[in-house]
């Protein structure tokens, strides 16, 4: 049975489930290409190394059960490392790792936790509360999808084949 059937019976879920294995699928076939020997790369000087920006984007899939097994997430209350992969397999295999966890935080989801809210704030200050279904199509989701676009730029200034991500890519034909 597919991870899409699993959830049948949570409508929200199974949706979410459907996009976040297209969207994994994607972020690996872009991962796989990050090779390490430019993980300290990057196109300007404000801008995040390449390896960096690629564990972030593997990470996010990890944010998941923390938007949804939470009410909120303080970053005063949180130690944070983050995941720092030696080679470009264990980056695709930590995202491998996020993402199981992440579909199978959402499979044990009901309609009704997807309703409820939650906060993002750092101590005092919150940056906002919203429903946790928002959550994870804007601070998950979208998010995921907004740096994978610049990941496809890191490719692109290395000579990388950019993979097809929702159609042709310069480099490939159809997905």
């Amino acid at each position: 049975m597919s991870t899409t059937a699993a959830a049948s019976s949570n409508n929200i879920a199974s949706a979410l489930i459907a996009e976040m294995e297209q969207e994994a699928k994607v972020t690996r076939t872009c991962l796989e290409r990050v090779p390490a020997e430019k993980f300290d790369w990057k196109p300007h000087e404000k801008s995040m190394p390449f390896g960096k920006l690629a564990v972030h984007i593997a990470e996010m899939f990890s944010w998941t059960p923390a938007t949804l097994q939470h009410a909120e997430l303080d970053f005063a209350a949180m130690d944070y490392k983050p995941f720092e992969p030696a080679t470009t397999a264990d980056l695709v295999e930590y995202l491998d790792k996020t993402v199981a966890e992440a579909i199978d935080v959402l499979r044990n989801t009901s309609d009704e936790q997807f309703l409820e809210t939650w906060t993002l704030r750092n101590g005092e200050a919150v940056y906002f509360t919203l429903p946790k279904v928002a959550v994870m199509r804007s601070f998950v989701m979208n998010h995921i999808i907004h740096h994978r676009g610049q990941l496809s730029v890191y490719l692109r200034l290395n000579d990388i084949a950019v993979p097809s991500i929702y159609g042709p890519s310069a480099d490939e034909g159809q997905m």
